[in-house]
């Protein structure tokens, strides 16, 4: 019997773009000799509905797209609940959810309830490396080096903006990062040079989250590094993006056909290892299982820091993390989904054993 797998993307989420690019590929690699794929397509607003069976051939972004029955969140929900996602013998979910409501711990609760196993981090893993303010508090207390940074609330910079300005450039100073706490792909990130363009990136990043984070900027290149498996994870050789932009920002990332890929990343040995270890120590204190990419700086200076943990990288065919794997081991694209698959059941039959009766 084949396994059941549901492929849950959209997503009530600035990132839904993002997430149908992904599902295609990962829809165009499925081996359906081991696979009976249900895909399960989330509108914008929430609601949840199934385009039916999708052919590889000819399929397209638009293709993945469905009308859901009803507009009521809750009724599309159980709809999908009660049809699809019951049907018996194995099952497994594979969320490509990015960002609010799919990288957040929302979707994997929503699993845990169901008993369903899925790909990818648990509820707590998946809420920390999202909110950027908790993911550095915890890198602080794990003695993991970062940039110097500051928290701020919607609410503080409402009641004294004077204040929070006074911190930032006593203590963070210019050029600086402004991000909204629990988004991704760089989405409402601003590079600030000075108090005007601070004051500009502030709005925007309120914009789109009530809590922010202000880093001071790191002069030096970005290196990434893709994590892999749950209790022993294992980390691939560093990457890093080639560019010629200041600040790598949404545009950078998804429009810029002159980007090119470095793996692994031309540093030296040493730093290689550094970074690798680093990768495993952030990732484990996280309680990350499943993936992540762990993105860090390297200073002039040759000092490390973290920049932040993706629970749910791009995954595309040209997105760093499975080319990473790609060319550390070998690891195809097609094979990487399956050893995925592999450790969400691994995680699931741990779990069984814990006991919920005295």
């Amino acid at each position: 019997m084949r396994t059941k797998l549901y492929v849950l993307y959209g997503g009530k989420s600035v990132e839904h773009e993002v997430s149908l690019k992904t599902a295609l590929t990962v829809l165009l690699s499925i081996n359906e000799s081991r696979f009976e794929v249900y895909p399960v397509y989330i509108t914008r607003e929430g609601l949840w509905c199934t385009p039916g069976p999708l052919a590889k051939e000819g399929l397209t972004v638009e293709r993945l797209i469905a009308q859901p029955a009803f507009r009521d969140p809750a009724r599309t929900i159980g709809h999908i609940l009660s049809g699809v996602m019951a049907l018996p013998g194995p099952k497994v979910a594979l969320p490509l959810l990015h960002g609010s409501n799919g990288e957040d711990g929302t979707i994997q609760g929503l699993l845990e309830l169901l008993n369903i196993p899925y790909v990818g981090n648990g509820v707590l893993s998946s809420a920390l490396t999202l909110d950027k303010a908790m993911s550095k508090h915890l890198a602080a207390e794990a003695g993991i080096p970062q940039t110097s940074y500051l928290v701020c609330g919607h609410e503080d910079w409402k009641t004294d903006e004077t204040a929070v300005l006074r911190e930032v450039e006593d203590n963070i100073g210019y050029p600086c990062y402004v991000k909204p706490a629990s988004l991704g792909s760089s989405i409402g990130i601003s590079r600030c040079t000075n108090r005007g363009e601070f004051l500009i990136g502030i709005r925007e990043a309120f914009s789109y989250d009530r809590k922010l984070v202000i880093e001071r900027e790191v002069d030096g290149r970005e290196i990434q590094v893709a994590v892999l498996g749950n209790e022993r994870p294992l980390a691939s050789l560093p990457g890093e993006f080639i560019h010629e932009h200041t600040f790598f920002d949404y545009e950078s990332k998804y429009m810029d056909k002159r980007l090119t890929m470095s793996i692994p990343a031309k540093v030296a040995d040493g730093t290689t290892q550094r970074i690798r270890e680093l990768a495993i120590r952030a990732y484990q204190a996280h309680g990350c299982e499943g993936l992540a990419r762990v993105d860090f700086f390297l200073g002039e200076d040759g000092r490390l820091y973290l920049n932040e943990i993706n629970a749910l990288p791009g995954f595309t065919n040209f997105s760093m993390y499975p080319v990473m794997w790609e060319r550390t081991d070998g690891t195809s694209y097609s094979e990487l989904i399956e050893k995925l698959i592999a450790y969400a059941f691994a995680r699931h039959d741990n779990k069984q054993t814990i006991r919920y009766t005295r």
